[in-house]
This record gives structure tokens, C-alpha cells and sequence, in this order.
């Protein structure tokens, strides 16, 4: 209070305030922790300051916090979270920070780390393959601590490097993705492959059978042919491929079945290819076969003509 002593008295009252920035105290701030997969979790975060602080978790990596419930969440605010039911997608860096408007900021990181036995899926546990072929194997497992794998025979042999099989091992974090390639596969490398994952909490694999397939084939072309003239048509005419060497002359014998009309060998008999008159006897024979018709049609049509009509036609 500020006074002064005049006659009234005068006095002015003032309130002074002292801010302080947020602080974390450790002792009553939860640690890093190891937990096993399906236990209840609390972390807990306290912190002094003036005015009193707020505190908000997230997640180091800025990635979603799973709740119950298959819901998601990007923050949680208190003191105390609480995670029901922990499971491996939980596993990370914490940060709990303290704010109340008076900078700096604090925060606190708090690991959390979460144990389970190996765990391993197969997409595809059926895989062809030909002789002659490259082929890869694929595997994927998770555990926690980190697991030791590898890959085996259908005898329980153990896969090593080399110019036959090459392992691969691709890890993150908790999840590995197992390779096996196999270069040129003979007939004794079908059979099952097994991949095994082991940590102190257990051990598990996975079975994948490679079976042999046909090996795909080229169609094959078929050769270039050329048509080959008869040797009866020096003269012209011939029926390429219809021709058969009967009699051993110089030309083959051949047998024409008419649409219609009997094959009479006896009333046809083509020439041997001795002369070059047997195209002409050959359509003499065609005119004498078709003369019938044509007198029959010639016949019709002047009955038609004779026939009365029934309406005169006006000029």
C-alpha cells in the first residue's frame, strides 16, 4: 500500500503477482517402463508453477494414441493416463508437457516398452515354381524383445548364405520382414521352408511349400509352304494337294465327285497327263453332264410362257 499523509490521508492499494514457469518434478513423474502385452499401464506426470500448470501427452513421433475401442486420439490431457489393456501398437516415446502461459515449456520423454512372444504371418503358403527359375520366399514377424531368425529345410536344417540361398533380414523397430531367395531352383529344392522366430518369451515359425510347376513354353512356328503345282496341269489346270502317285506314269490319277451325281468311273476317266487335250475332254464331259438340265429348264419356260394369264397387262 502507498500512502501519503496529508490532511485527508491518502493511500493506494496494489497487488503484486509472481509468475513462475512450469516444472516437472521427477520423483513424482513415472520413468521409463517395460511391460508385458495385455497388462494395465498408468504413467503419471506432475509439475509446479504459477499459475498452476496443464499438462497434455502425446506421442513422441506425432502419431495417434489407440484407445479402447479401436478409437484413435492425437493428445490426452491430465496428470494421469491411464492405457487399459496394452498391446504392442502402444510401444513408444511419451512426452508429457507442462504449460501455464508463462514460457518455457517443459517436458518429460517416457518410454514406454512392451513385451511379447513372436508372433508370424504368411501371405502366401503355397508358391509354384519352375526349374530354372529365381524365387523368393516371404515372411513377416514381430516380437519384443527383438527375436532371432532364420530360415530351415523341411529336415530342420538351418539356411545359410551362399550361392544357392540367400537370407535377407529387413527389421523395424519390432516387426521383421524375413527374404529367402532361391537362385535357380533344381528338382531338390522343392519341399517345405519353415521361418523361425525365438525370444526369451517364446519361439514360433511358419511353414511355406514350394512345389513345382510347369515350365512355360514358347509356341513353336510353324514352317513357310509353298504350294507346288501338279504335274498333270503343264496346260493350266490342276488341283493342288489332291493328287495321288497311283500307276507310276507321269501324271496321278484323279477322281473328281460331282455335287449331285454318282462318281461313275466308268462313264469318267481323265486323262494321264499324257497329252494336253484332257482340260478340253475334261469340260466336253462337264457340258454333256449339265445338257439335261439345261433342255429341262428351256422346257419349263416355255410351258410358263404358254400358260394363260390371269390379268392383261394395259399397254
Amino acid at each position: 500500500m502507498c500512502q501519503i499523509n496529508t490532511d485527508p490521508m491518502k493511500s493506494q492499494v496494489g497487488f503484486l503477482e509472481v509468475v513462475v514457469p512450469p516444472d516437472i518434478l521427477d520423483y513424482q513423474t513415472s520413468t521409463d517402463m517395460v511391460v508385458r502385452e495385455g497388462t494395465n499401464v498408468t504413467l503419471r506426470c506432475a509439475a509446479t508453477g504459477s499459475p498452476r500448470p496443464s499438462i497434455v501427452w502425446r506421442r513422441e513421433d506425432g502419431e495417434q494414441i489407440p484407445m479402447v475401442g479401436n478409437t484413435e486420439v492425437s493428445s490426452i490431457e491430465g496428470s494421469v493416463f491411464n492405457i487399459t489393456r496394452v498391446n504392442r501398437l502402444h510401444m513408444g516415446a511419451y512426452l508429457c508437457i507442462a504449460s501455464n502461459g508463462v514460457p518455457p515449456t517443459v517436458s518429460k520423454r517416457i518410454m514406454l516398452i512392451v513385451h511379447f512372444p513372436p508372433m508370424i504371418w504368411i501371405q502366401n503358403q503355397l508358391v509354384g515354381a519352375y526349374e530354372g527359375q529365381e524365387m523368393t520366399l516371404e515372411c513377416h514377424s514381430e516380437a519384443y524383445p527383438k527375436s532371432i531368425n532364420y530360415w530351415t529345410t523341411d529336415k530342420g536344417e538351418i539356411i545359410a548364405q551362399g550361392d544357392k540361398y540367400e537370407p535377407i533380414l529387413q527389421d523395424n523397430a519390432y516387426k521383421v520382414y524375413m527374404k529367402l531367395t532361391i537362385r535357380s531352383v533344381g528338382p531338390s529344392d522343392f519341399g517345405s521352408y519353415k521361418c523361425v522366430s525365438k525370444n526369451s518369451l517364446g519361439d514360433t515359425d511358419g511353414s511355406i511349400k514350394l512345389y513345382q510347376i510347369p515350365h512355360p513354353s514358347t509356341p513353336a512356328r510353324l514352317p513357310a509352304t509353298t504350294a507346288q503345282p501338279s504335274p498333270d496341269t503343264e496346260g493350266g489346270l490342276g488341283v493342288a494337294g489332291a493328287s495321288s502317285g497311283s500307276g507310276g506314269g507321269k501324271g496321278a490319277a484323279t477322281d473328281l465327285k460331282l455335287r449331285g451325281r454318282p462318281n461313275d468311273r466308268s462313264s469318267y476317266r481323265p486323262g494321264d497327263g499324257s497329252d494336253n487335250g484332257s482340260a478340253g475332254r475334261f469340260l466336253d464331259h462337264v457340258i454333256i453332264i449339265m445338257a439335261p438340265s439345261i433342255l429341262l429348264i428351256n422346257w419349263r419356260l416355255s410351258w410358263l410362257r404358254s400358260m394363260p394369264w390371269p390379268h392383261q397387262v394395259p399397254p
